[in-house]
């Protein structure tokens, strides 16, 4: 590769900074402003979330998107504080006992530069293809109860009320106990902007659209709607002095942007926290890919994972300099992104400056502003995060997908989020070990009037009483090797003389050398039997494999090209078995 390739793939934004034109400065400006709008008070509200002063939700969401820009694939990807991610950091430090110190700050920067120094070096080396061991329907059971625990966990806020949890029977057993300390101010507060924020998400564009509106300029009116509420609360407090009526407000907002900062170098510090660095890598690296891939499929370009991996590390180092806190790509800010028409990854950049802007400008108008406002602001978002049909969807496709996300929802509701998202984890490795420990093996005959073969429980075919073929629908390894041989046996203890075995390979992608030694203690068991072993069909880097032992040397019967020849070569005669 030459070196000007390699350059560009570290540094993609090479790669389009070079073709950009006024005409893509205009969309991703405007995709800027409308992200910008939206960003500020899911940012603050997010580092409430996490247990952060407000401020440092606008941190994480100024030079993690410059970095993305640098080094990310996305072209509309917006990387910044997401529900989730804020959960998770909140559960990991808070074990740590440090809620309301300097050193909860300072663990939620090391937190950051953690995750960030694990996603580029797995950049680095490649090991994008590691999401892939995390199943769909267990991320989809995870995000789901996460969803739930987030909204349970902001009604706190709502009620006025003081409660704490991390997960959803401690929760609840919080609420119930101080709910007779409710603020009615603050429950009016809370049910309008939630009122108010379900109704701007469902009803207000099409208000708009109307009476007339741009459809551009109602998209734009829709999105700021968290603004209004922001704006509506933040005067109503401030007018009537609610504050010195129990209504928790947000309170004074440092001016100015980020300060620079350094990580913890405690090693007590870093082993308490590398689990959840882990796993609040693997989980905003899942999460950031899906929303990537899915976008940049629309518009058929494509992103690269292992480059994705250093796009999300460096941001996480960004926001780790910056004061801020693990981050990750946002579903919903990404769609917005890309429905605002963004081009390139410089409309995350232009977003920082007007979120740098609002550091530097306008913090002071926040300091009437009621918490119950940003909980309110979490739950809207989070809701939409919430998808219960998949427990359905999963029930009537396969009850082993079922028992994984009802399992990993379980967990995760009944003890918090750290246990759940490990229990997605193991759970999708083991569910991959037992799908393919027990792979699906077909006895084939063939179909008349052609040279196919196929399920005799599903088709009528031709076979013979001597001859069995059975056809291997995976690759064969350690976890299942055994299966196969069991497979075998059960099958050539019968009342039929059968001769011949053959093994039909064309699904069988590798065999490791514990299935090689199974295929051995087959072959020998059968020749004792009186019963050849063939093999047909079987792929070029399989049979380079096999060639490389002495396995073919001593096989009693045949290699085919095809299931048809073996069928032509087998079918009519009955031999005895070769003599080793």
């Amino acid at each position: 590769m030459p070196l000007s390739d390699k350059v560009t793939r570290y540094l993609p934004i090479l790669s389009w900074a070079r073709h950009y034109d006024q005409a893509t400065f205009g969309a991703d400006m405007l995709a800027a402003v409308i992200v910008t709008i939206m960003l500020i008070p899911q940012s603050l509200a997010y580092a409430l979330l996490a247990g952060l002063p407000p401020e440092v939700g606008l941190y994480a969401s100024i030079l993690p998107l410059v970095a993305y820009a640098i080094f990310g694939t996305s072209r509309v990807l917006a990387v910044g504080p997401v529900a989730v991610v804020s959960l998770m950091t909140a559960a990991a430090i808070g074990n740590l006992a440090l809620q309301g110190t300097a050193e909860y700050l300072i663990a939620a920067i090391t937190l950051a530069f953690m995750s960030g120094i694990m996603l580029t070096l797995m950049g680095l080396l490649r090991l994008g293809f590691l999401a892939n061991f995390l199943s769909h329907p267990v991320i989809a059971g995870f995000i789901t109860a996460s969803g739930i625990l987030i909204a349970f966990s902001q009604l706190k806020h709502i009620f006025g009320i003081s409660a704490h949890g991390h997960s959803l029977p401690e929760l609840l057993s919080s609420l119930l106990a101080h709910i007779a300390e409710t603020n009615a101010y603050t429950v009016v507060i809370g049910v309008f902007a939630l009122g108010f924020l379900f109704w701007t998400r469902k009803g207000l564009k099409p208000l708009l659209l109307r009476v007339g509106t741009q459809p551009r300029l109602a998209d734009v009116l829709t999105k700021a709607g968290p603004v209004a509420a922001v704006a509506a609360t933040t005067l109503a407090v401030y007018l009537f002095d609610l504050g010195g009526k129990g209504v928790s407000i947000v309170g004074e907002v440092p001016t100015g942007l980020p300060p620079l900062s350094m990580p913890s170098l405690s090693p007590d510090l870093w082993s308490q926290l590398f689990l959840a660095a882990v796993l609040i890598s693997i989980i905003g690296f899942v999460e950031s890919v899906s929303v990537a891939q899915t976008l940049a499929a629309k518009r058929r370009q494509r992103i690269d994972p292992d480059q994705e991996l250093i796009g999300l590390g460096t941001s996480n180092i960004a926001s780790a300099i910056s004061g801020g806190y693990p981050v990750t790509g946002g579903f919903a800010r990404s769609v917005v992104n890309f429905d605002a028409g963004a081009q390139t990854p410089a409309a995350g950049a232009f977003t920082a400056i007007g979120i740098a802007g609002a550091a530097l400008f306008l913090t002071p108008l926040l300091f009437f502003h009621p918490k119950a406002t940003l909980a309110a602001t979490i739950i809207v978002a989070v809701l939409s995060l919430v998808d219960l049909s998949i427990l359905r969807t999963a029930w009537g496709y396969s009850k082993v997908d079922f028992a994984a996300v009802a399992t990993t929802i379980a967990l995760t509701l009944g003890l918090g989020v750290e246990a759940g998202v490990s229990a997605g984890v193991i759970l999708s490795i083991a569910l991959h070990l037992y799908k393919t420990s027990r792979p699906h093996i077909a006895e084939v005959g063939l179909v008349p009037n052609t040279q196919h073969f196929r399920n005799i429980l599903r088709h009528r075919v031709k076979t013979a009483p001597h001859l069995v073929t059975l056809r291997i629908d995976e690759s064969l390894y350690f976890a299942n090797a055994r299966f196969l041989e069991d497979h075998v046996y059960d099958r050539v203890v019968c009342d039929d003389p059968i001769s011949d075995v053959v093994l039909m390979c064309s699904a069988v992608n590798e065999v490791d050398l514990s299935a090689l030694e199974s295929l051995e203690a087959m072959h020998a068991r059968l020749l004792d039997m009186g019963i050849r072993l063939h093999l047909s069909e079987v792929k070029g880097p399989v049979m380079d494999r096999l060639k490389r032992s002495h396995f073919l040397d001593h096989l009693s019967g045949q290699v085919f090209l095809s299931q048809y020849d073996a069928w032509t070569a087998l079918h009519a005669t009955k031999r005895g078995p070769k003599v080793a």
